[in-house]
């Protein structure tokens, strides 16, 4: 095999498949990367079996092949070597030892047989969803926070997505907290659910572009799900099981009603903070009175008291949070005013807007006034 890429092209691609390689595993084919240039172009190919990605990248195939080379070893030799405007060259011989040169630099490395390595499985594809990088950029964002990525609950830990016609509803969910959105989507009429692993989602939102006209289409089979755009694939096993029924938990009864300005109120949960180690479990104390809401923090650090204007229907009431809770839903909204729904001191809280393009409950804490 004999081929020439361009530094950046190369780099971009390795960085894109590495995301596939496990942090550790006992089979050693596992760690590498599959530089398949047997028919036309070349493919980059990483896969654990539980999670893989293969994309294309542009370059000169001056003899076709494949090799399978150490993942973290060719990319730390890529990106070191110049680049420029001088092509790198990655050659192997009949017992894939495999040279690697840029310039006047050589480095030769072992490498395996591209025959043990496993492809991506084809799958059936049974549902599409299509949505613009950005817009699944964005919906990964605004709610992947809340899933309990180290529980050893897998439920917990896996975003639901579920289709109706045109709404794609996304939720994400850890016992102390839910992030609800809803996605208009520009086609479809297909009605189908599945719970994708938070790890994956976390993954295809690193690789995507921020671009509104640039689609991603999402197909489902029973077992998997794979994510398809510009060259690249990304084929992950889905969380086998029944989610959680969310539309219990989002009730819109209240006895409380505030509307207060997204930015000032994120700013002072997060002075608060100061005071707060994440060990302590300080809760922030919300008082909420007419026409002003008082903001109320006491550790072994000092005491931090706020006041912010706001707009209050309903009640009085005094009720606290975790403020990281807090915080991660401000920052995942993006509207002026928002607006939170509470019914009494033990409920959860609801911020949603009038839409309902997105939800997020946050469970109250336990306090000492």
């Amino acid at each position: 095999m004999k081929l020439a890429f361009n530094k950046e092209k190369l780099t971009t691609a390795l960085g894109i498949v590495s995301r596939a390689i496990p942090t550790r595993t006992a089979n050693p084919i596992l760690s590498c990367i599959l530089f398949d240039a047997s028919e036309d172009g070349v493919t980059l190919i990483a896969n654990d079996s539980e999670f893989g990605i293969s994309t294309k990248v542009e370059g000169i195939v001056s003899e076709k092949g494949k090799v399978a080379l150490d993942a973290r070893l060719v990319s730390d030799i890529i990106r070191k070597l110049e680049g420029g405007e001088e092509l790198i060259n990655i050659e192997t011989d009949q017992s894939f030892t495999t040279r690697i040169s840029c310039s006047d630099v050589l480095f030769t490395i072992p490498g395996r047989d591209g025959e043990e390595f496993a492809y991506l499985p084809q799958i059936e594809k049974e549902h599409r969803l299509c949505l613009t990088q950005f817009t699944l950029k964005e919906v990964i964002r605004k709610t992947i926070f809340a899933a309990a990525l180290n529980d050893s609950n897998k439920m917990m830990g896996g975003e639901f997505v579920n289709i109706k016609g045109r709404v794609a509803t996304f939720v994400a969910l850890d016992g102390h907290r839910v992030a609800v959105r809803n996605v208009t989507l520009r086609e479809g009429d297909e009605t189908f659910h599945a719970i994708i692993p938070g790890k994956t989602m976390n993954e295809i939102s690193k690789i995507m572009e921020d671009d509104n006209e640039k689609e991603v289409e999402l197909f489902f089979s029973k077992n998997h799900v794979l994510f398809s755009f510009e060259g690249t694939m990304v084929l992950s096993r889905l969380i086998e099981g029944e989610y959680f029924k969310i539309e219990h938990m989002l009730s819109k009864d209240y006895a409380t009603k505030l509307e207060i300005n997204r930015v000032k109120l994120l700013s002072n949960i997060d002075r608060s903070t100061i005071l707060i180690k994440e060990s302590d479990h300080k809760p922030i104390i919300l008082d909420i009175g007419d026409q002003k809401l008082a903001l109320k923090v006491k550790s072994s650090y000092g005491s931090m008291d706020g006041e912010l204007l706001c707009e209050k229907t309903g009640k009085d009431l005094l009720i606290a949070f975790n403020p990281k809770f807090l915080m991660d839903a401000l920052r995942a909204i993006d509207d002026e005013i928002v607006t939170l729904y509470f019914t009494n001191a033990k409920s959860p809280c609801f911020l949603r807007d009038e839409h309902d393009s997105f939800v997020y409950l946050i469970l109250p804490v336990n306090f000492v006034a």
